[in-house]
């Protein structure tokens, strides 16, 4: 494979004209089943999160009687909730929501660190999609920024990126030989 000035591989190039196979996920919900857990705790944005993923996970094909959602008390617990969610087998992907927003102690660091470091786990433990969808914003005005104003909603993110994970996968399971 032709090289760059740097020597990492040219992308662009192929000498023999070959292409790799590209293996990506569809937007395609129809027929999956979804665990969404949400903290309780500033619910006044974990709503707004929720509603946008629900109305993301429609959009795109879901059957929303097929979605189950999970109320914990904070994000600190969301990682035991989509545990037990991802081990039931009973969906194709769990979706975390919270919202962590920084005070004036250390508080905000331990849950939010926690909260992510639990999340990842999940998939790698179970082979079950956990999507991160929890906002750790340093002011209340982010966090409503990200709950459906200027930056969007995270909810909406989560919910195209629980879709695509679980196509992705699937492709890859059915359209490949995995090596074992």
């Amino acid at each position: 494979m032709p090289r760059q000035n740097d020597g990492t591989p040219d992308k662009g190039s192929f000498s023999d004209g070959k292409r790799p196979r590209t293996v990506e996920g569809r937007f395609i919900a129809t027929g999956l089943k979804f665990g969404i857990v949400v903290s309780r705790f500033n619910d006044f944005i974990t709503e707004r999160l929720l509603s946008a993923c629900l109305d993301t996970l429609r959009r795109h094909g879901a059957d929303i009687g097929e979605v189950d959602v999970m109320w914990c008390p904070g994000a600190f617990e969301i990682p035991l909730v989509a545990k037990h969610a991802a081990e039931t087998e009973a969906y194709d992907a769990i979706i975390c929501l919270g919202a962590v927003i920084r005070g004036s102690t250390p508080h905000f660091d331990h849950v939010a660190g926690q909260a992510a470091s639990g999340i990842a786990r999940i998939p790698l433990d179970t082979g079950v999609p956990t999507i991160f969808g929890v906002l750790t914003c340093d002011s209340i005005e982010q966090a409503i920024e990200r709950a459906g104003t200027k930056a969007g909603n995270k909810g909406a993110d989560a919910a195209l990126a629980a879709i695509e994970m679980v196509n992705l996968i699937s492709s890859i399971k059915t359209h490949h030989v995995v090596a074992k």
